[in-house]
């Protein structure tokens, strides 16, 4: 298991540097830039995963070459609440609103130097041809998002084995990514994989959409340099046993977290 993270504290606000010189202001908000670093991450971490040596350690070290380089085409991320990834020594759960491509690429390089992680993840991304090979390497937990009662029962066995062998799991309880949060559309699998497992969640809250959707490959779209990058972990709690009041505190924090982020002043989001 990886030990050391890539961030000095538990909190990290990108720099802002007031003089950039001509190679930087070539990259910043480039997307031709953007997408040729990327699709270089994506087919050597292929290539590795193919091989059969895409570890923890090169999973976690591919997510932070795509943070620092999305700060080099302007993204400014804010993150806070890193303290509580690990504060508990047993696997957790990690519950988060799904807003972007971005979330999926970042999150690994925050998460699994500290602790074995996994995903859930459509079925569609174990199949697509540029990220299937990553994705099945990393032994997530897949379901097909038509049928609620195959997915509870992929999700309940999948991370019952999981989580007993130390494994902690991501889950977007959405069903597609959405710019907009809704908690009609947030449902309560991963509550009910925490109170059946008997273990604690941390609740995520991101903004992301600063990496937009493609129109041919939905995950290289636009970038957005003026949109500011947001992510919080919340404390870890304990499920209640009621299942639909857990559901609807990692709602409230989600709500909480963005409606802050959308007040805060223009100065702050430039």
């Amino acid at each position: 298991m990886i030990q050391k993270g890539y961030f000095e504290s538990y909190a990290y606000d990108t720099p802002v540097k007031e003089k950039l010189n001509l190679l930087e202001k070539f990259k910043l908000n480039n997307r031709l830039y953007f997408i040729y670093k990327y699709a270089i991450i994506v087919f050597i971490s292929r290539k590795q995963a193919r091989s059969g040596i895409y570890d923890d350690k090169l999973w976690a070290d591919s997510s932070y070459y795509i943070f620092r380089f999305i700060e080099k085409t302007g993204g400014m991320f804010h993150i806070t609440g890193m303290e509580n990834i690990a504060k508990t020594p047993e696997p957790v759960i990690f519950i988060a609103n799904h807003m972007s491509t971005l979330e999926t690429m970042i999150l690994p390089g925050l998460i699994a130097p500290h602790r074995l992680v996994t995903f859930v993840v459509k079925e569609s991304l174990v199949k697509h041809p540029l990220f299937g090979d990553v994705m099945r390497s990393r032994n997530p937990i897949i379901v097909g998002r038509t049928d609620p009662r195959k997915d509870l029962e992929a999700v309940m066995n999948g991370g019952m084995e999981l989580l007993s062998k130390g494994i902690s799991i991501v889950i977007f309880p959405q069903s597609t990514r959405s710019l907009e949060f809704k908690p009609e559309d947030f449902n309560s699998l991963g509550v009910k994989l925490a109170k059946k497992a008997g273990v604690k969640v941390v609740p995520i809250a991101l903004k992301t959409d600063y990496w937009g959707n493609g129109k041919i490959i939905k995950e290289i779209g636009p970038i957005d340099r003026h949109k500011p990058i947001y992510l919080k972990f919340g404390e870890p709690f304990e499920m209640s046993g009621v299942g639909k009041e857990d559901n609807q505190k990692i709602i409230d924090f989600i709500q909480t977290s963005l409606k802050g982020w959308t007040l805060q002043s223009p100065t702050e989001r430039s």
